[in-house]
């Protein structure tokens, strides 16, 4: 049986969508005199990105059924006082799941941006970013210290800053860029600070090191405080992931970041990027289970996120925006049982997520090119009979994402809500509460969005702003069709909504019995059972897929969700005058969720201003004032008003230097004469 994998292969899996990058971007953009046309550079991006696939399925196999792994240091940048600095792969369960999600995914969009893309300048820069992007995430999920951790961390912010502002010639995709790259910077700051704490009490960068050294770490207090040494680590480490998995208070920049092309929304958005914090929390789970302190910081954040973002999807109208505040609650329910310490549950969400959200999210830019760059659901309707792959797989992403029985997102969903449930950390209370909320909340946004646009009263002809949707930068893909009426999107198009609708269907029925309960992740997720039995408990009540399903049909969570998709349905197919009117009786409610909770008003008038008004005073007052004037401009005076002085004895007569000397001779002579006596 093997228990090694290649070297050279694992290495192959990176470089081959960063070769495909590469080349694309140079030779198929004016900074290399354009060499190559759109069919080349979405071909050799695509077959870079095609060959990452294959092999991380290959490398899930040998993973998961000859149990190989891999740990070792590819390449040894530097050594700094008997610190390592190199490059190297950690290959386990986590990694390879991680390794297949992430290629798959990104080879969906890679096919999917061939049609919605077609018509835009910048094709062969779009293809080259998107599979830069997968490079830099597979350096991520794929390293073995914290060194080529934080590279992969800060190479998918740079690239996710260069896609949501890949239109720069449309103002709210910059200041959209420009937010996310501030935000994440804050969680970032966290984050370099919790790995500058590890490596200067372990003295390396080393997982496997570090975790060896964590019973350590675990004892040791923080100077000057009475806090342990561990939670201030984990809070700053969970500060990262924050910021890139867009938790609460930290989440304003990802709804904005729907200004850039849909295909990235999915990429970066649903499936990967925003998932890395989620994966960085599982992947340091040895020191997460140390301090109970920051599991209940993670699960109050994550039950915040879950409970008030899938508000405010109620009121958005916006089809993209629809989806990224669903992402935003998703990621809270994976924040969530990050904290019930079940890590592989959160994984697990992950991985289905995954699936369904990439599959909503380009069913969403389907629907916008159908409907001819038309983003807002009130001008919809009735667009099922003229889009029905479209339709079927939107359909079939919804049913998963609300959690319905059999479905991938119900098994993921529903084991988070049973491991809360078993936790025995005190916010898992109101952690229980807002996860449960959030089933009811998470179906009506769902269906209400499903049903506005597939079903009802056509109302594209209505629309005051047609023909001006976000995404018109890059013209009409009219593809010959009638200008009103909708149409389906061509196989480019559909093919990765087929593919998307399998998984969304079938993974969380194959795969919740290896994952959370089988030797899959046992040996990459470390779990204190006897301080924390949520996962032990809920082992004891799993009896398998079938059984769990068939069980949900008498559980909350099941007539949660189907409540919400009955009011959904009820208030805008049988009687829509009453979402109008319920908006107005709780006016001050909708205008609380319609400001977004006032957070980017707070951010830009008092952290933002107080930013300026501070940087003005340090400018005014410690760079002007006491800088120039007091040590730059001070000692030029001085120096120039004593070279006045000595300016005035230097008068070029030599009777005056004669005089001079003869008065220092005087002068000698007395002080002498006085010590003589």
């Amino acid at each position: 049986m093997s228990t090694t994998l290649s070297a050279s292969t694992l290495l192959a899996v990176p470089l081959a969508p960063l070769v495909g990058a590469a080349l694309a971007g140079i030779l198929g953009t004016t900074f290399g005199g354009n060499v190559i046309g759109r069919r080349t550079s979405h071909t050799l991006t695509i077959l870079g990105v095609l060959i990452a696939f294959i092999l991380s399925a290959m490398t899930l196999k040998s993973v998961a059924v000859d149990g190989a792994r891999f740990n070792e240091t590819i390449y040894e940048w530097m050594v700094v006082g008997g610190m390592k600095m190199e490059i190297g792969f950690l290959v386990d369960g986590l990694t390879a799941m991680m390794m297949c999600v992430v290629t798959f995914v990104s080879l969906m969009v890679h096919i999917y941006t061939i049609g919605y893309m077609e018509e835009d300048d910048g094709y062969n820069r779009f293809f080259a970013y998107i599979s830069l992007f997968t490079f830099s995430m597979l350096m991520l999920v794929m390293s073995n210290n914290l060194l080529q951790l934080f590279f992969g961390w800060e190479a998918v912010g740079l690239v996710s800053y260069l896609l949501i502002g890949f239109w720069f010639n449309k103002p709210t995709a910059i200041f959209a860029n420009m937010k996310a790259f501030l935000v994440n910077r804050v969680g970032d700051f966290g984050f370099i600070l919790g790995i500058g704490l590890i490596v200067a009490y372990t003295g390396t960068l080393n997982y496997t090191e570090v975790f060896a050294k964590a019973p350590e770490l675990g004892t040791l207090g923080f100077p000057g405080t009475d806090w342990l040494l561990i939670t201030v680590i984990c809070i700053c480490l969970f500060i990262g992931a924050m910021g890139k998995s867009a938790q609460f208070p930290l989440h304003v920049w990802l709804p904005d970041s729907m200004e850039g092309p849909t295909p990235i929304s999915a990429l970066i958005h649903a499936a990967t990027m925003v998932t890395a914090g989620i994966f960085m929390v599982a992947r340091m789970s040895p020191l997460f289970e140390l301090s109970d302190t920051a599991l209940n910081f993670i699960m109050v954040i994550g039950a915040i996120t879950a409970l008030f973002m899938g508000f405010l999807g109620i009121i958005q109208n916006d089809i993209k925006r629809v989806v990224a505040y669903s992402t935003l609650s998703q990621l809270g329910y994976m924040t969530v049982a990050l904290g019930a310490s079940a890590y592989s549950v959160a994984v697990f969400h992950l991985m289905t997520h995954a699936f369904f959200k990439a599959l909503l999210f380009l069913a969403a830019g389907s629907v916008i090119i159908g409907m001819h760059h038309n983003q807002d659901i009130r001008w919809m309707g009735g667009v099922r009979k003229y889009m029905p792959i479209t339709w079927i797989t939107s359909l079939l992403g919804t049913l998963a994402l609300i959690g319905t029985p059999l479905f991938a997102g119900f098994y993921s969903k529903d084991s988070i809500i049973e491991a809360v449930h078993f936790s025995n950390l005190p916010a898992s209370g109101f952690a229980y509460f807002a996860v449960l909320a959030g089933v009811f909340v998470t179906a009506f946004y769902s269906f209400r969005l499903y049903f506005l646009v597939f079903h009802g009263k056509e109302r594209y002809d209505q629309n005051p702003d047609a023909h001006h949707g976000h995404d018109d930068h890059h013209g009409d893909h009219g593809h010959g069709h009638d200008d009103h009426k909708p149409h389906e999107t061509p196989w480019v198009v559909t093919v990765p909504l087929l593919l998307l609708a399998i998984p969304s269907v079938v993974i969380g029925f194959m795969t919740i019995q290896p994952m959370l309960f089988g030797e899959f992740l046992k040996d990459a997720i470390h779990i204190n059972l006897e301080l924390h039995p949520a996962m032990e408990k809920f082992a004891e009540e799993f009896h398998g897929p079938l059984a769990m399903a068939l069980h949900a049909f008498s559980t909350a969570p099941f007539y949660l969700a189907l409540g919400g998709a009955v009011t959904a349905w009820y208030m805008y197919m049988i009687n829509p005058a009453l979402p109008a009117a319920i908006g107005r009786t709780f006016k001050p409610i909708v205008t609380l969720l319609e400001n977004k909770y006032y957070m980017d008003w707070f951010n830009e008038n008092v952290l933002a201003r107080g930013a300026r008004l501070l940087g003005t005073g340090l400018w005014k007052g410690g760079d002007q004032g006491v800088i120039e004037t007091g040590v730059v401009n001070a000692s030029w005076k001085l120096v120039a008003g004593v070279s006045a002085v000595v300016r005035r004895l230097q008068t070029g007569y030599l009777y005056h230097y004669a005089l001079m000397m003869i008065v220092g001779i005087l002068l000698f002579m007395t002080y002498f004469v006085w010590l003589a006596k």
